[in-house]
């Protein structure tokens, strides 16, 4: 992952309600929610929340898919890992400073 690719995802974690979005459908899991069902979770009105959803299909955040009827909607666990462990890559490598 490289800076630009990261700051598009942590940029597009930077609204409080997709933020909201995102944590519900970490907690649940790879089985994900439906649109339906983060709309009862969050509270955000059906068509804010298309617009949040798309939002974080583009930035690679979530992964939408079909199942017959229904949207489900899962976190991508895979790419908030990589963001994840470029924030934190070079993490305690400063050397303490010299007196």
């Amino acid at each position: 992952m490289n800076t630009i690719e990261a700051a598009q995802g942590f940029s597009a974690m930077g609204s409080e309600s997709r933020l909201e979005v995102l944590q519900a459908l970490v907690r649940a899991g790879n089985a994900g929610l439906r649109v339906g069902d983060i709309q009862e979770r969050t509270g955000i009105a059906a068509s804010t929340l298309a617009h949040h959803l798309k939002f974080l299909s583009a930035a690679n955040l979530i992964v939408q898919r079909k199942q017959g009827r229904v949207i489900m909607n899962t976190a991508n666990f895979e790419y908030l890992n990589s963001l994840a462990g470029f924030i934190l890559e070079n993490c305690c490598t400063e050397t303490e400073p010299r007196s």
